[in-house]
């Protein structure tokens, strides 16, 4: 197997109670291989001829209340080819740990903070410094966790990265109930497999998430009636409403409203039962309907 050299971050928001991975690599598909993350348990990046047993075996451990450092000795001490393994973990209460073998190909390296841990091999000397700056920098302002991890790889990138280039990249966030409906905890999984620019296409991937599957902020939910002429005009742009553009939402507006916001998935922003509407709805479909 050929070395998966990356640069990766683990982190824990405390906040959100969410845990994640973000990864770049010269390795088409990385994500798939490095990243790893279960709520209540932990997350898990293994790479540098990844040993993909670390990810669901570092979780199972950690979930039952083994700590990131120890969780690190046991997976490593049992591995006769660790000298060659990189891995870096946070636990169930934040905290972090790293391992970078002796055999990994320069430059490689880690570095373990307060509830993250950043790691790479194969890179452009200050790139893993670069990541943790950032990091801390971001986690204290806008945004959340997949925001802060994405940020953190555009930095690493800016450094210097990967010193063969770059083509895949990757952000995996979990929390409990955190997945579509409510009815899994991933609630973000997002991957550009194969990309020139991969770090800024997976930055346009969070943001597009935000919109479709975001946390609605109350501060932007508008009365339905307030834009009913709006959305009237904007049926019928769509194909959805013959009706008049009467500014009276009625029930066969409603109806429309709702098949076009399930055709558009922005279902998790509006219930189709609400009086109410996020804002961000309107705005999007306004633009994806413009005249």
């Amino acid at each position: 197997m050929p070395p998966i050299s990356t640069f990766s971050i683990v982190a824990y928001d405390p906040a959100r109670e969410e845990w994640g991975v973000a990864v770049q690599s010269k390795f088409m598909a990385a994500a798939a291989v490095v990243s790893w993350a279960r709520a209540a348990a932990g997350a898990v990046a293994t790479q540098s001829y990844a040993n993909l047993a670390y990810g669901p075996d570092g979780l199972d451990l950690m979930s039952g209340g083994t700590t990131a450092d120890e969780t690190v000795v046991i997976l490593t001490k049992a591995d006769p080819d660790r000298h060659q393994r990189q891995l870096g973990v946070v636990d169930r209460n934040g905290q972090a740990a790293a391992f970078t073998g002796e055999g990994c190909h320069d430059w490689a390296g880690h570095i373990v903070g307060q509830g993250f841990s950043c790691q790479g091999n194969i890179l452009i000397p200050g790139t893993i410094e670069s990541m943790a700056s950032k990091f801390e920098e971001v986690r204290t302002g806008y945004g959340e966790l997949a925001d802060w991890l994405v940020a953190a790889l555009a930095a690493g990138q800016d450094a210097g990265g990967d010193s063969r280039g770059r083509q895949a990249a990757g952000v995996l966030v979990v929390r409990k109930n955190g997945g579509y409906g409510g009815k899994t905890d991933r609630y973000l999984d997002l991957r550009v497999d194969d990309d020139p620019q991969p770090i800024k296409k997976l930055q346009d991937l969070v943001e597009m998430h935000h919109l479709f599957f975001g946390q609605v902020n109350p501060d932007d939910l508008m009365p339905l009636s307030d834009v009913a002429g709006d959305i009237q005009e904007i049926l019928r742009r769509a194909g959805e409403y013959d009706g008049p553009v009467n500014s009276q939402f009625d029930e066969t507006t409603r109806q429309a409203l709702r098949s076009l916001v399930g055709k558009e998935n922005l279902e998790e922003r509006w219930d189709g039962k609400s009086a109410m509407i996020d804002r961000l709805v309107i705005d999007y479909l306004q633009n994806r309907f413009s005249e």
